[in-house]
């Protein structure tokens, strides 16, 4: 568990209910959360537990029944300037009018007083650290789901934000291109020094990325384990994978997730 006294994103006493036909629809019930500046904590639970709730709570897009988000010590209430939610449906994110260069470029014409010099060459950067140089004058129609996903993380590192929100930013693509993703959303966490804040299904996803992954229980979502992910840098598909700890998270994070489902595992016949 995080020390409260090192935390830069607190949550405190969190619960969410949304009305519903013949009652009210509790998401989230009583969170408690404390997250480091520079961590990569993953999300993770069965669907409908309410991650993505939680998510959207913490980017000051919805807001709670009860409790608080507070980033650095200020209370969240509408989205600050410095926290930029990545969304699961890149496609709808994405202004399909807009080329490479003038969608990335949007970010800091509507948030920054910058130059035009200055704007082009911050997308020039941004661009190439996604590593999509010579796909600026393209459309979102004519790349790749993957290649649109890194124009929207391009898009949300323009404007140098210090907390990176993801709602399964993934989810949509191949298994090859899901793993070329990962690989750039954990070079740019250490090179940029965000704080990432990463919701998904996957728990091997979540074990691989993360310096530490929070399960929650099915709705009403609680948290059911809070793990500490001490693997060693630099990561790798292969032999991360296969390492005794990796595997200890793996199974643990699982376990506590089958019993959340009323669920045993089993040994092979």
């Amino acid at each position: 568990m995080t020390d409260p006294a090192r935390s830069f994103l607190r949550i405190r006493g969190l619960r969410k209910a949304f009305a519903a036909p013949g009652g009210t629809t509790v998401a989230l019930e009583d969170v408690d959360l404390d997250i480091e500046r520079g961590s990569f904590v993953s999300i993770v639970g069965p669907s409908g537990c309410g991650k993505s709730t939680l998510l959207q709570i913490m980017a000051g897009l919805v807001a709670p029944t009860s409790g608080a988000v507070f980033l650095e010590g200020r209370k969240v209430e509408t989205p600050p300037p410095t926290v930029i939610y990545v969304f699961q449906q890149y496609t709808r994110s994405l202004f399909p009018w807009k080329t490479v260069e003038r969608n990335v470029a949007f970010g800091l014409e509507s948030r920054e007083s910058l130059s035009r010099q200055a704007i082009a060459a911050r997308t020039r950067e941004l661009i190439g650290l996604v590593k999509l140089t010579g796909f600026e004058q393209h459309y979102p129609w004519q790349l790749s789901g993957g290649m649109q996903q890194r124009v929207a993380i391009a898009r949300a590192l323009a404007c140098r934000p210090a907390v990176l929100l993801m709602d399964e930013p993934f989810s949509a693509v191949d298994a090859l291109t899901r793993v070329g993703l990962q690989e750039l959303v954990r070079s740019l966490w250490r090179e940029l020094g965000l704080t990432v804040v990463f919701v998904t299904h996957d728990v091997d996803e979540g074990v691989y990325l993360s310096t530490r992954v929070v399960a929650l229980t099915r709705a009403p979502g609680a948290i059911a384990a809070d793990l500490p992910i001490e693997l060693p840098h630099p990561r790798n598909q292969i032999i991360t994978r296969e390492l005794p700890q990796y595997l200890d998270y793996r199974g643990r994070l699982l376990a506590q997730l089958f019993a959340d489902e009323g669920l045993v595992a089993t040994e092979p016949a």
